[in-house]
């Protein structure tokens, strides 16, 4: 515990030396003019220098296969912002094939054709447009109407219809329109959805009458439908209304006989699952035996062959899976780490997948596969994405360890599961504790340059906690901080500082809280509770008052995070979300603070940001803020995220370290 002496001799510190209490906070500007900062001082040389290597570590992930089967299309940034390039060997050049000025998002490949389908942003806001791009011979043209939000794309099986989610129709609903992209005038809705909802079309099936349709309602409560095109009628095959479950729709079978889905109705874990077209046909459990969560599956063009990832604890399995007798193997030969983006090829011999580990970035990889559909031969790598010259086998591998918390579950305490990435020598090192946003999310052991930077250059610890609200767990576990029970949340932190003083290799008297969205909120709430036993905090693109938020964020994400947090419209609940808002207890913040907030952000406005680092200011504390005028939530431009790294490490420097 940090002693009132040593608390005292910080505070003269903070005042005397550092910006932000009465030091110039006047706005500085950089990337022409697009990155505002406020109460930063001038980032030395030596430290843009050493950290530069970690922030040219590049990625690359896969799309999809080339029409021939020959090669792949990947995304990767060499510029500013992330493009599509293609691979036409293991190994081989990337060829940029977009050259946009903004990142590059959703891909399909138009079925028997070279012909890509891509949504793009502008400025961060999330108002996704359309685009087609032939790939012969470089040219696109735009599909969608400009104003409104486009997102999930599907083409039918023949690729001459192109179904997806708009909100055209009104600029708030999240409906479901279809469109002959060859004939731009010819989209249509054909769902409109309800308030506080959203669909989204997920396949075709081979004879394109039927659409495989995904609704939304909230984290707990998915439903998946089934549109007939021809006589527009809809019927409901998955997810209950008066028993609430997470349904996730991923494809018809080849058969056109049913359909396979993810779902959580059968108990506490997501197990893939087939349905029959039947009327009145029962749902049967594919994976019911594993007990782990199904995250991604996919089905080969020819429909012998499935192939599915699990969640272990954070760490991805990959599994092959025989169609026909519903069995399955686990893929052995793949490193441990995150498996994501699976493909088959159009010969349906070899699986494409984007793989990460701890130590290095995601790449590509292709598994040749065996001649039964359950069976893998070689794994080959294709993409090998460069790392800044930095030595890879240097970076730390995290461990899994298991806090107890301050609940009981059962007649044992609550165990919080967390990651550790901890630098070399004995200690006792700094921390930096790392909260995921969500809340429904959830730390895994991929790579990550800034936690391998900040551990190897600051010599800190970094801790990342999977607190109460975490998916991967169990169904009780993703509710535990719903509603009156957001604290909760909260006090998993303070049970993490806790066991922070009891490790011999930590320095519980130096831990400093970082976190992203909802993981900003809770940098600032434990900041709140918790400021006698940090040094300081970093809050990105978080919220800091429940009710403004609520009240601001875009209409189409308002209902689902009203299920999360509780509705403000209601007395009762807006008065509790009041009170825990951490725009309200502002007084009892006393740590440093780097907020980081993009202008353009339709999930958190930058009100969020703007209203807590004022009130900071107004009460003397030391704030630093960061600005992106032409981002949303969070900093993906090269050039943005490259000062605001600088600007942490910095930071962190000064408030952590000492």
């Amino acid at each position: 515990m940090v002693t009132a002496m040593r608390r005292l001799l910080l505070c003269i510190l903070l005042l005397t030396s550092m910006p932000g209490v009465g030091d110039d906070f006047r706005p500085q500007s950089t990337n022409d003019g697009q990155l505002i900062m406020r109460g930063i001082p001038e980032i030395p040389g030596n430290l843009v220098a050493r950290i530069r290597q970690y922030q040219d570590v590049r990625s690359a992930t896969l799309l999809d296969w080339t029409r021939d089967g020959g090669g792949l299309y990947i995304n990767t940034q060499f510029g500013n912002v992330s493009q599509v390039h293609r691979v036409r060997k293991a190994g081989g050049s990337r060829q940029q094939l977009t050259w946009f000025a903004e990142p590059v998002g959703q891909v399909r490949r138009r079925n028997d054709s070279d012909e890509l389908a891509i949504t793009m942003d502008q400025g961060g806001g999330e108002r996704d447009q359309i685009f087609l791009l032939d790939v012969g011979n470089a040219t696109t043209r735009k599909l969608s109407d400009g104003p409104s939000r486009n997102r999930m794309l599907c083409w039918s099986r023949d690729g001459r219809r192109l179904a997806f989610q708009s909100t055209r129709r009104n600029g708030r609903s999240n409906d479901l329109w279809i469109m002959d992209p060859d004939r731009q005038d010819s989209a249509e809705i054909l769902l409109e959805a309800p308030p506080g909802s959203w669909y989204g079309p997920v396949d075709f099936s081979n004879d394109g009458r039927l659409l495989l349709v995904q609704q939304f309602l909230s984290v707990q409560d998915s439903r998946i439908y089934i549109l007939d095109l021809e006589q527009r009628g809809l019927q409901l095959v998955a997810g209950n209304p008066d028993n609430p479950s997470a349904n996730r729709a991923v494809s018809f079978d080849r058969r056109n006989t049913g359909f396979y889905f993810i779902t959580n109705a059968r108990g506490r874990s997501a197990e893939l699952a087939w349905k029959s077209l039947a009327p009145d046909s029962i749902a049967q459990s594919l994976t019911s035996g594993i007990g782990w969560d199904v995250t991604n599956f996919v089905v080969s063009g020819n429909g012998k062959r499935g192939a599915f990832v699990t969640n272990e604890e954070g760490s991805s399995r990959l599994y092959l899976l025989n169609t026909r007798r519903q069995a399955f193997s686990r893929v052995d030969k793949i490193p441990m780490g995150l498996i994501s983006s699976l493909e088959f090829s159009p010969d349906n011999r070899s699986l494409a997948l984007t793989l990460s580990t701890s130590q290095t970035p995601s790449d590509v990889y292709v598994l040749q596969l065996g001649r039964r559909p359950e069976s893998a031969r070689d794994l080959v790598r294709w993409t090998f994405s460069e790392v800044g010259g930095l030595d890879t086998t240097g970076f730390t591998e995290p461990d899994l360890v298991h806090y107890p918390t301050f609940d009981m579950r059962g007649d044992a305490r609550r165990m919080v599961p967390a990651f550790i990435y901890r630098p070399q020598g004995q200690g006792p090192h700094p921390v930096i504790i790392d909260v995921h946003g969500g809340p429904e999310g959830q730390h895994r052991p991929g790579f990550s340059g800034r936690t391998q930077m900040w551990v190897a250059e600051l010599g800190a610890a970094v801790i990342a906690p999977n607190i109460r609200g975490s998916t991967g767990y169990d169904l009780e576990y993703l509710t535990l901080d719903n509603g009156v029970r957001r604290e909760d949340a909260i006090r998993d932190i303070g049970a993490l500082l806790d066991w922070i003083e009891e490790q011999p290799d930590l320095d519980g008297e130096r831990v400093a809280i970082y976190g992203s969205s909802y993981g900003g909120y809770v940098v600032l709430a434990s900041a709140v509770h918790y400021s006698s036993r940090l040094r300081a905090g970093i809050d990105v693109v978080g919220f800091s008052n429940f009710v403004s938020f609520l009240e601001n964020t875009e209409d189409y994400r308002r209902a689902f995070r009203r299920y999360e947090y509780g509705d403000e419209r209601d007395p009762e609940m807006r008065a509790y979300l009041e009170r825990i808002s951490p725009l309200n207890n502002v007084d009892r913040i006393d740590i440093p603070l780097l907020v980081v907030q993009g202008r353009n952000d339709p999930r958190v406005p930058a009100s969020e940001s703007e209203q807590i680092v004022k009130a900071l200011r107004e009460r003397g504390r030391p704030v630093w803020y960061i600005e992106a005028l032409n981002e949303g939530h969070g900093l993906e431009r090269k050039e943005n995220r490259r000062v605001y790294e600088q600007a942490a490490v910095l930071f962190l420097q000064q408030y952590l370290l000492p």
